[in-house]
């Protein structure tokens, strides 16, 4: 029996994408999701498998007439899908009254449900979210009942308000595979067996790091599963060591230089690290150019030499300032009082 799993579509997000790409964010959303139903069609799988938060909050009607269409041109998959926690179902939900096609089956209850396939020799589990949170860890003794040879379970949470579960009582509850979503990185919690898929792609600009599928196959031998790459883009955080040499062109080209290296598709958030000049102001907006940065965080400090600083203004207040943080550790708060103080003060001298 062939399977994709997917979660985290988050259609209808509009992810802040940078200048070049937010305008069409919302549409290379939907685009990613066609190219999977577009495997789904060309591999012939048997299931596709969606483990929550198809939509990125309560879907419109006409967007479930969208995905059902997509749905209903597959020729041999059976889509099963839940609820998570961000398209729950609630008590005004299009997701009650819609009518999917025929070969699309979701587990909408709020109680543990199944669907069989006898000719698949398999029957898929689930439950639906029906509020944003769901602090109850309703897996946890939740088993497979034998209905079917092959036993999956479709799963959405893991943390401490979105259905929290023992990850080991999870591994004995006799389902040969569990599709989990929520986390939006992919993860292994045991190999082949229990798996989030993470999100097809990324939504948010902590959302690091590749996204994409689960594609697997489960047969009398058992499960083996391929993790696949497919989001158009990525959100990197590219960190940049700068020194009291530098100034706003210099650490510009060097941005420039290490987002060619690592490509201009991306979208990237921009973290300026190390010592600056304290008579240098750098400009963040000039930096980020024609680039597609959707922000620049300077956590820089200026060089100041302290010790020196101290020695000629013992007796002023700015000494006294200084003599305050004496022995305070470098990247600490303190640390950082101490450069905006000794700053402000030498600034208010001018």
């Amino acid at each position: 029996m062939k399977f994709i799993h997917i979660a985290d579509v988050h259609l209808g997000a509009q992810p802040d994408a940078g200048p070049l790409y937010s305008r069409g964010r919302s549409r290379e959303l939907w685009e990613t999701f066609e190219r999977v139903i577009r495997v789904c069609e060309d591999e012939q799988s048997d299931l596709l498998l969606i483990a929550g938060d198809l939509f990125h909050r309560q879907p419109l009607v006409r967007e479930l007439r969208e995905v059902d269409y997509l749905f209903s041109e597959l020729t041999h998959t059976k889509v099963v899908l839940i609820a998570g926690n961000h398209d729950y179902v609630g008590t005004n939900s299009n997701y009650r009254t819609f009518r999917w096609s025929e070969n699309v089956f979701p587990l909408f209850g709020e109680k543990p449900q199944y669907v069989d396939f006898p000719e698949l020799k398999t029957a898929v589990y689930g439950l639906s979210y029906h509020s944003r949170e769901i602090s109850r860890p309703l897996y946890d003794g939740f088993t497979a009942a034998g209905a079917e040879p092959f036993e999956i379970l479709l799963a959405h949470g893991g943390d401490e308000k979105h259905i929290p579960f023992d990850r080991r009582a999870m591994e004995c509850a006799g389902f040969e595979y569990v599709a989990l979503g929520h986390i939006h990185k992919p993860m292994i919690l045991k190999e082949d067996q229990i798996i989030y898929s993470g999100a097809l792609e990324p939504v948010d600009k902590n959302d690091t790091g590749p996204h994409g599928y689960v594609k697997g196959e489960i047969t009398a031998s058992g499960v083996r599963t391929q993790w696949i790459p497919c989001a158009s883009r990525e959100y990197i955080h590219l960190g940049i060591q700068i020194s009291p040499e530098d100034t706003t062109g210099s650490i510009k080209r060097e941005i420039e230089k290490q987002i060619q290296e690592y490509s201009n598709e991306n979208i990237y958030k921009i973290i300026l690290r190390g010592k600056r000049d304290h008579d240098v102001s750098l400009d963040t907006e000039r930096m980020k150019g024609g680039q597609n940065i959707i922000e620049i965080l300077d956590e820089t400090s200026p060089a100041y030499d302290f010790e020196k600083l101290y020695t000629e203004n013992a007796d002023t207040i700015l000494g006294r300032y200084i003599e305050q943080f004496r022995g305070c550790r470098e990247g600490s708060t303190e640390y950082q009082a101490l450069c905006e103080g000794v700053e402000a003060l030498l600034n208010s001298r001018q």
